[in-house]
């Protein structure tokens, strides 16, 4: 098996599907098997990716991250699943954005639009964001539909990082990372000077696009740079968002991800685990738990 998977990634990696692809497969409670291929930086020089290569994890912050701290905040009793954004966040209270249920964000069932500039909207200034998001209008009634939404988790960060008061960061390495013992594997804004970093985009081609598309000015894109997230709106709120910013290894993803595998895991239990892995959504687009989308998904 290991060999047929080091030729198909070699493959891919030759086809051009990305520089550098690392593969990971085991079951819960066990070491993980993993396997690499490809070259984490191509310029000024080429460097071999390996286990221990740090990746932009992008979209994966959503579930390691921002769901896992909703859980927790869920078991302590901070806040539940009818918390109302505008009960935390009170620059939004009475908007539609304000109304809006973390049942709804966990489930991308919000109508919330899938991606908008927020740095644009709020003039490239992260203070101002949390009122701007009032002027944020719904696309579709909530519970409606499913809309894979980056600006739901943004919200469900934030939210997440009001009630601590204290950044996301802060909240998930001492909440999750020394929990689970990953904290020289997982986080937000690496050291490219002590951590091995995949590289990242240059020109961020399609989010420049879709700000055109949208009407907006591509200049007000935050700049890129190593050790920074791809994501535009993760850079816009200093690199640490709920929806992206989250750099780690192979190993570590596999780590936290097996928390919610049948049984859970040291951090989560069997309970929560089991809470957020079923079925939400019903008959909508998307076979959707908290936060992940679910492998009996029509799509």
């Amino acid at each position: 098996m290991q060999q047929d998977l080091r030729e198909l990634l070699l493959r891919a990696v030759r086809a051009g599907s990305a520089p550098a692809i690392v593969a990971a497969w085991g079951t819960a409670g066990s070491d993980f098997s993993s396997e690499v291929q490809g070259s984490a930086t191509l310029f000024p020089k080429l460097v071999d990716a390996s286990k221990e290569t740090w990746f932009d994890l992008a979209s994966l912050t959503k579930p390691l991250v921002t769901t896992t701290l909703t859980l927790l905040a869920f078991r302590s009793g901070v806040t539940d699943l009818r918390t109302r954004v505008g009960e935390v966040i009170d620059e939004v209270r009475g908007t539609e954005v304000g109304d809006l249920e973390i049942d709804h964000l966990l489930t991308h069932t919000a109508g919330l639009p899938a991606w908008l500039p927020l740095y644009c909207l709020a003039e490239n200034r992260p203070d101002l964001l949390p009122s701007r998001l009032g002027r944020i209008r719904l696309d579709a009634r909530p519970g409606q539909k499913v809309v894979y939404s980056c600006i739901g988790f943004i919200v469900l960060g934030l939210m997440l990082a009001r009630i601590a008061d204290e950044d996301l960061d802060s909240l998930f390495r001492r909440e999750v990372l020394k929990v689970v013992g990953l904290e020289g594997e997982l986080g937000f804004l690496p050291d490219p000077a002590t951590h091995s970093l995949a590289s990242g985009t240059s020109r961020s081609t399609v989010e420049i696009k879709l700000i055109e598309d949208l009407g907006y000015d591509q200049n007000n894109l935050p700049p890129t740079g190593h050790g920074l997230p791809d994501d535009g709106n993760a850079r816009f709120l200093g690199g640490i968002a709920g929806n992206a910013g989250l750099f780690g290894t192979v190993r570590a993803v596999g780590a936290l991800a097996s928390e919610y595998l049948p049984g859970g895991g040291s951090l989560l239990s069997s309970e929560e685990a089991a809470a957020a892995t079923v079925l939400r959504t019903g008959n909508l687009e998307q076979g959707r738990g908290w936060g992940c989308l679910l492998y009996t998904s029509p799509s």
